[in-house]
């Protein structure tokens, strides 16, 4: 009689800011986003320009960008512009105050034991 397959291990829930990191794990998603972030809003035609991109690339980046949450897309005639979203970058703020307590704690702890092996 054969075994019973084992149950497959659960599936991580997705985080939240998984898709933040992805979306800027990339330069050019990067210098996207801030562009817009500076200039306020603009086309794809205006975000190619400069970008050292082509059309296509610049469009697929912002889809990329859009799915994050990090921008949002508003019809203006037959363009679109597009506009930075800086409240989407919250879980990236809240990991990285997260990990900066969690290192102050560990070097205060190698802090102290360092002292105390100076004794």
């Amino acid at each position: 009689m054969p075994l019973p397959m084992p149950e497959p291990p659960p599936t991580p829930s997705p985080n939240p800011g998984d898709a933040l990191f992805r979306a800027l794990a990339d330069p050019t998603r990067r210098a996207l986003f801030e562009r817009l972030c500076r200039d306020g809003t603009a086309t794809v035609v205006e975000l190619t320009d400069g970008a050292g991109v082509s059309q296509p690339v610049v469009s697929k980046h912002l889809a990329k960008l859009k799915g994050a949450g990090l921008v949002s897309a508003h019809p203006e005639g037959r363009a679109t512009r597009y506009r930075a979203e800086p409240a989407a970058l919250a879980p990236l703020v809240d990991w990285t105050e997260q990990m900066a307590a969690f290192w102050a704690g560990r070097f205060t702890a190698l802090d102290t034991l360092l002292n105390r092996m100076d004794q």
